[in-house]
C-alpha cells in the first residue's frame, strides 16, 4: 500500500509544470501574514522565506536533505482547500519541492507541525498542472515525520528478523546487504555481470511469499537484475545455497514493483545452481 501512497503524492511534489488555471491571483508574503495572524499562529520563518510551526519537534532522528523518510500529511491552500491528504508517504527528500525538503528537515523523528510554503519555494508561476496547483499558489502542510531515515528502519528490521530466527552466520556487506552462505559451493564463483541459474523463492519480513522459481531455476545476467542479487549472487560458488535479506534501497526502492510495495525488505532464499 505504501508504493502507491508514494506515487500518488510524487505526482504532487516532483517538478513543476505549466498550470491552466489562469484566475488564480499570484499570493505572496503577505497573504501568508494575513493567514498565520487569522489563525493565530505562532510562525517563524527561515531565511529562505519559509514558514513552519513546530506543534511536537519530536526526539528521534532528524533526517538531512538525503533522507528517504515516512510522513503522514495533509496539504492544502491558504483558504483551507483540499489539495491531497494521505498516511505513510515514503520520500526520498533529495527529489521533492524546496519548502518540504527544508521543512521535513525542521524535525526530528515523531515530530509534527505545519510549513507554509511560498510559491518560490513550491511550483512558482508555474504552477503544475497535474496536481491542478496554479502558479503563484502557497501551499500549506500539516505533517507528521513517522520515519527519519528508512535505511535505518530498514535495517533495524532486518536485524531483528535475524535475533527472531536465531540466524548466527548472518554476513553484512558494505553496501547494507545481509547474507548467509549456507553451502558454498564448489564450481565457479560469478561476477556481477555474469550470467546465471538460480532457484529461489522470495518473501517478505511476515514469511509471506510473493515469488519462487520452479526447481530448475531461471536464467539472467546479473547485470539486469535488482542491486541485491547483482551483489548477493556473487558470494556463492556454483551448488551453492543460501539467503540474501535485501534493504529497499538495493531493492525495489520507494516505488516497488507490481505487489512489491515500496520501502520493503526482501528476502529470498536462493540455490546457485549454474554459471552459464
Amino acid at each position: 500500500m505504501k508504493s502507491y501512497i508514494y506515487l500518488l503524492f510524487s505526482i504532487f511534489i516532483l517538478s513543476s509544470c505549466s498550470s491552466d488555471d489562469n484566475s488564480f491571483e499570484p499570493q505572496n508574503e503577505e497573504d501568508i501574514l494575513n493567514y498565520i495572524e487569522e489563525k493565530n499562529l505562532n510562525a517563524s520563518k527561515t531565511a529562505s522565506g519559509l514558514y513552519y510551526i513546530i506543534k511536537n519537534e519530536g526526539t528521534g532522528q532528524r533526517p538531512t536533505e538525503n533522507s528517504v523518510v515516512n510522513i503522514d500529511y495533509a496539504g492544502y491552500y491558504l483558504d483551507g482547500g483540499l489539495i491531497f491528504k494521505g498516511n505513510s508517504a515514503i520520500l526520498d527528500l533529495s527529489t521533492i519541492i524546496e519548502g518540504l525538503k527544508e521543512g521535513i528537515q525542521l524535525f526530528k523523528e515523531g515530530g509534527e507541525g505545519t510549513l507554509i510554503i511560498p510559491s518560490e519555494l513550491a511550483y512558482g508561476t508555474a504552477g503544475n498542472s497535474n496536481a491542478s496547483i496554479p502558479g503563484g499558489a502557497v501551499l500549506v502542510f500539516d505533517i507528521k515525520l513517522t520515519i527519519a531515515d528508512y535505511v535505518s528502519q530498514n535495517e533495524t528490521a532486518i536485524l531483528k528478523y535475524i535475533n527472531d530466527n536465531n540466524i548466527t552466520n548472518a554476513i553484512k556487506s558494505d553496501s547494507g546487504l545481509y547474507y548467509v552462505i549456507n553451502k558454498e559451493g564448489t564450481g565457479e564463483q560469478p561476477t556481477n555481470t555474469s550470467n546465471v541459474t538460480v532457484a529461489y523463492k522470495g518473501y517478505f519480513l511476515d514469511d509471506t511469499i510473493f515469488d519462487q522459481s520452479s526447481s530448475d531455476g531461471v536464467s539472467f545476467n546479473l547485470n539486469q537484475v535488482i542491486s541485491g542479487w547483482s551483489e548477493g549472487i556473487t558470494y556463492f560458488k556454483e551448488g551453492g545455497e543460501g539467503t540474501l535479506l535485501i534493504p529497499f534501497n538495493l531493492g525495489y526502492g520507494i516505488n516497488g514493483f507490481g505487489s512489491i510495495p515500496g520501502g520493503e525488505v526482501l528476502i529470498f532464499d536462493v540455490s546457485l545452481l549454474k554459471v552459464n
